[in-house]
C-alpha cells in the first residue's frame, strides 16, 4: 500500500496499537500464560486454538492457520478494506490518515477508488446533514415526529431529518457539476423517468440516514408523512455503499450505547428502531425491510450471544421467522442463542411499546421462544404424529436443517429432541440418524519446520528484532549462497532503519511480498529456545555462518595452490585462515 499511506505512519499505528485490545472487543480472550486465547472467530470449534501474543502484535489460530497483525484481523473479522481498517485503528487513536500521490498507475486507480469511496459517504454525510436543517425549516414535519412521541434527543441521536415535497431539492443543491451529478446517482438519491427527466428518489419524507457499524452514512430510508402515499416506507438502493443484506439499521447507535450488550432484538422497520430507543430500550436493530440474512446475523453475533427476532404474530411475521432460523443455522456457534417472539395481532414493536410502556414490553420478550421450540413447533404443524410415517416426515425435515449448524453442543440438543418426539432412544440408532463430528478429539498440531541455521536466525530476528544489534556486517556471508539469505538480508535492514519493531509491524513490510508466507509460518514456530538462551544462540548461529566463509575462502585458496600455486599474500592469507581455524 506504499504510495497511499506512508510507511511510516502505518508502522506508527501498529506501534500504538495493542492487537490484544483489538481483538478484546470483539472477541473474549482469556489469558494463557504469556500470550492469549479463546475460541477461533474465523471456524467452529470447541477447545480454543486462536492465539494472541502481545509481545509479537500478531495472532494465529492453529486449527484454521488464521495469523496476521491488528490490521489483518480488522480485515478479516469486519471484512473491512486494507485503507478502511487502517482508518479504523487510527480512528481509536484519534488520528487522521495522510495520504500520498503515487507514481504506480495500479496503486493510483487504487487510491482513486477508494478516494471515490470515501467521497461518497462524505456525500451522503452532507445530505443527511441537510436534511436535519430542512425538518428544522418545516414545522409540519416536526409535529408529525412529536405525534410519533419522539422526542428532540431521539431525532437529534439517530440524525433524523426531512424533504420538502419538492422535485429537485437534492438535486439543485448537490449537483454542482457533472461529476457531483454523477456520484448523486451512484448513491440511489437520483432517479430518471422514461422521458429522461432527473429528479429526486425521496421527496416529503421523514428521513432515516442508515449507518454502518462504523458510524458512516451509507444509505437512507424515508417514511412518508402522509398515510395515502405510496410506498410507505421507501429504501435506497443497492449501491457501492449500500448493500442491505449486509447491514443493521441502528446497529452503530445501540453500540454507542453499550459497547457489549446482553441482547440485540431484531425488528423489521427503521421506525420500531426508534420508538423503541425513546423508551430507552436501546438493543434493537432493524432489517431494513429484507428476510433477515446470515451476513446480518453474523454482525449482530459479532456484537452479542442472544439475538432475539421480533415479528408480527400473523402468517406473514411466521414465514419471515422462519425463513430468518433457515439463514441463521451456519451462524449457530456453540454459545449462541437465537430467538424468536411474535407480537399479538395488529400490533408492532413501535405501537405495542407506545400502548404498553417499557417494562410490558420487555416482559414480553422475555417469553421469546428458544430455537428448538419454534423450529419443531413449525415443522411439527407440518405432520401427523399417529403414524410411523408422519414422525419420518419429521425426521426427514428436521435432518437436514439441524446439519447445517456448526456447533456440535447444540446440534447434539436438537438431535435428542428430535429423537424424543420420534421414538428413537437408543444411542447406535441416533448416531445413524444424525452422526456428530468428535472434533474435541482433534489435537491441534503446532506447524514443524525442518530446523536450519538460516531459517533459525530469520526466526529468531522475527519474533526479537532488538536482535538485530548483534548483526555484524553480512558482505562476507553473500559467498555462501545459503537459501533464505536474501530474506535474512532484507530484515536486517528493515530492523536497523527501525529500531523496537514488533513482529506484526514487521510483517506488515511484506504484506505484498511473495515471501509473506514463509515468514508469517516463521513468526509463529516455536524454536523450543528458552528466552534466556534466545541471544546466545542467535549469536553462535552468526558465528557459525561466518566459520563456514573461512573454511570456503580456505577451500579456494587450497584449491588455487593445487593448480597453480599462490603469491606470498595469498599464502599469507591461507596460512592466517588455517591459525584461525
Amino acid at each position: 500500500m506504499a504510495g497511499l499511506i506512508p510507511r511510516t505512519f502505518i508502522d506508527d499505528i501498529l506501534a500504538r496499537t495493542d492487537i490484544v485490545d483489538v481483538i478484546n472487543k470483539r472477541v473474549k480472550l482469556k489469558k494463557a500464560g504469556r500470550d492469549y486465547q479463546a475460541c477461533c472467530p474465523f471456524h467452529s470449534e470447541k477447545t480454543p486454538s486462536f492465539t494472541v501474543s502481545p509481545k509479537k502484535q500478531f495472532y494465529y489460530c492453529f486449527g484454521c492457520h488464521a495469523k496476521g497483525n491488528a490490521i489483518s484481523f480488522l480485515m478479516d473479522y469486519e471484512k473491512l478494506e486494507f485503507v478502511e481498517a487502517v482508518e479504523e485503528l487510527a480512528n481509536t487513536l484519534g488520528l487522521e490518515v495522510p495520504y500520498e500521490k503515487s507514481f504506480n498507475s495500479n496503486e493510483n486507480n487504487h487510491s482513486t477508488s477508494f478516494k471515490t469511496k470515501r467521497d461518497f459517504y462524505t456525500l451522503l454525510q452532507n445530505i443527511a446533514k441537510f436534511y436535519q436543517e430542512q425538518l428544522a425549516l418545516f414545522p409540519l414535519a416536526q409535529d408529525y415526529l412529536k405525534q410519533r412521541g419522539l422526542s428532540k434527543s431521539v431525532i437529534e441521536r439517530f440524525q433524523i431529518g426531512y424533504v420538502p415535497n419538492q422535485f429537485s431539492t437534492v438535486l439543485n443543491k448537490f449537483a454542482i457539476n457533472s461529476e457531483e451529478h454523477k456520484k448523486l446517482f451512484d448513491v440511489g438519491m437520483l432517479s430518471r423517468n422514461d422521458r429522461g427527466d432527473v429528479y429526486d428518489r425521496f421527496r416529503h419524507r421523514i428521513m432515516f440516514p442508515i449507518r454502518d457499524r462504523r458510524g458512516r452514512t451509507i444509505a437512507f430510508g424515508g417514511r412518508a408523512t402522509n398515510n395515502d402515499d405510496k410506498p410507505k416506507y421507501l429504501n435506497s438502493p443497492e449501491s457501492v455503499t449500500y448493500h442491505k443484506g449486509n447491514e443493521l439499521y441502528g446497529l452503530f447507535e445501540a453500540l454507542e450505547i453499550n459497547a457489549n450488550p446482553e441482547k440485540l432484538l431484531i425488528v423489521e422497520g427503521y421506525m420500531d428502531v426508534v420508538a423503541l430507543a425513546q423508551f430507552d430500550i436501546n438493543y434493537a436493530v432493524a432489517s431494513l425491510g429484507t428476510a433477515t440474512t446470515v451476513e446480518q446475523l453474523q454482525l449482530a453475533f459479532r456484537a452479542t450471544e442472544q439475538i432475539i427476532c421480533c415479528y408480527d404474530g400473523d402468517r406473514a411475521g411466521r414465514e419471515a421467522a422462519w425463513r430468518a432460523l433457515e439463514n441463521a443455522l451456519p451462524a449457530l456457534e456453540d454459545g449462541r442463542q437465537l430467538k424468536f417472539i411474535f407480537l399479538p395481532d395488529g400490533e408492532d414493536p413501535d405501537s405495542f411499546v407506545r400502548k404498553y410502556g417499557k417494562d410490558k414490553f420487555e416482559s414480553y420478550i422475555a417469553n421469546a421462544q428458544s430455537l428448538s421450540e419454534f423450529l419443531f413447533s413449525y415443522l411439527s404443524k407440518q405432520v401427523d404424529f399417529s403414524s410411523s410415517e408422519g414422525k419420518a416426515k419429521l425426521v426427514a425435515l428436521s435432518a437436514p436443517l439441524i446439519k447445517q449448524i456448526p456447533g456440535e453442543m447444540l446440534k447434539v440438543t436438537l438431535r435428542d429432541i428430535l429423537a424424543q418426539k420420534v421414538g428413537i432412544f437408543d444411542q447406535s440408532k441416533l448416531e445413524k440418524l444424525l452422526p456428530i463430528n468428535k472434533k474435541d478429539s482433534v489435537i491441534i498440531a503446532k506447524p514443524t519446520l525442518k530446523r536450519t541455521p538460516m531459517r533459525l536466525l530469520i526466526a529468531l530476528l522475527l519474533q526479537n528484532s532488538q536482535l538485530v544489534s548483534f548483526v555484524p556486517n553480512l558482505d562476507a556471508i553473500k559467498v555462501l549462497n545459503e537459501p533464505g539469505f536474501d530474506i535474512f538480508e532484507e530484515l536486517v535492514k528493515l530492523c536497523q532503519s527501525r529500531p523496537g519493531l514488533s513482529t506484526g509491524q514487521i510483517l506488515e513490510h511484506w504484506r505484498k511480498s511473495d515471501k509473506i508466507k514463509t515468514l508469517e509460518i516463521l513468526a509463529v514456530w516455536d524454536h523450543l529456545i528458552e528466552d534466556d538462551k534466545i541471544e546466545t544462540i542467535f549469536c553462535d548461529t552468526l558465528k557459525y555462518f561466518y566459520r563456514r566463509t573461512v573454511d570456503k575462502r580456505i577451500e579456494v585458496l587450497i584449491g588455487k595452490q593445487r593448480m597453480g600455486g599462490l603469491d606470498l599474500i595469498e599464502r599469507q592469507e591461507l596460512a592466517q585462515l588455517l591459525m584461525k581455524k
